[in-house]
């Protein structure tokens, strides 16, 4: 059986990274829904449709979990998917806001997300949960998840564009940045470059496949590894791992310009998961 992780595009890779280096026994179906990218501009209505669409799909290809690799998704439909199809484990990513709040010291946590993930309820609800001292902030970057399905990761656009986005903001009264949108894994080391050297980026990869193991062995349904899980894997030995099987919005990749491009995020996604 599969583990399916599905996200609008490019962005759930950094799930499937993860999950790939912690759990390389397991097989994986990965789904970018690049008919409907990005989905943190369109309505409620339209995610829930699309969400649901994945699902169904991911159920009829035999997957036993499926993690929604979105976090605009997540906010939108994890909760009515879960709802819906109960006999299935869904599992969401959120912005790691709870941790950044924790580790902050005191100093201000920036989180940085799509439109529609800022706007749902979902979202806020987290903040005011974990934030007593109201220390966070929230801002849209719509334009990220276009740069980056076009990849276009290191630019001056892209510096430009960003630069834009954080001048209201006084940055060195900042601790955290919480990546919120898992397209904006891509962009860390100009995060980085842009950021005052104290500031930390956080986001919710490593957490979130830690819960998908969580959830997997308690129903019996982890496939246990001779080794334990390490996150220090070596990326050079599981890059050909055949336990992955790509489809862009129902279509199965063979094509081996796409398998090499998609080969090449990955290697952006190691060198990214290192800062």
């Amino acid at each position: 059986m599969n583990i399916g992780i599905f996200d609008s595009g490019i962005g759930g890779l950094t799930i499937l990274h993860q999950a790939m280096i912690l759990m390389p026994q397991e097989k994986f179906l990965f789904y970018a829904d690049t008919d409907h990218v990005p989905y943190g501009t369109k309505s409620r209505e339209q995610v829930i449709s699309y969400v649901d669409q994945v699902i169904q799909f991911m159920i009829s290809h035999d997957c036993k979990a499926v993690v929604i690799a979105c976090n605009t998704a997540t906010a939108v439909a994890a909760e009515l998917m879960r709802n819906r199809y109960a006999f299935l484990p869904i599992i969401g990513i959120e912005p790691a806001v709870k941790p950044a709040v924790k580790e902050s010291g005191g100093k201000r946590v920036l989180v940085v997300a799509t439109p529609l993930a800022v706007h749902e309820k979902r979202l806020k609800n987290l903040v005011e949960r974990v934030d007593d001292a109201h220390l966070v902030d929230l801002l849209e970057l719509p334009g990220l998840v276009e740069f980056a399905e076009r990849g276009e990761f290191v630019s001056e656009q892209v510096t430009t564009y960003l630069q834009e986005r954080f001048a209201d903001y006084k940055l060195e009264q900042y601790g955290e940045l919480v990546l919120g949108c898992t397209h904006f894994n891509y962009f860390k080391d100009t995060f980085q470059k842009l950021m005052p050297s104290h500031i930390h980026l956080i986001d919710g990869s490593l957490g979130t496949v830690r819960q998908l193991m969580r959830v997997l062995s308690t129903k019996g349904l982890l496939i246990l590894s001779e080794s334990q899980p390490n996150e220090n894997n070596h990326w050079e030995i599981l890059k050909n791992s055949t336990n992955v099987q790509y489809y862009t919005s129902g279509r199965l990749i063979t094509d081996s310009l796409q398998l090499n491009t998609i080969e090449h995020l990955h290697e952006r996604l190691e060198r990214m998961r290192k800062i």
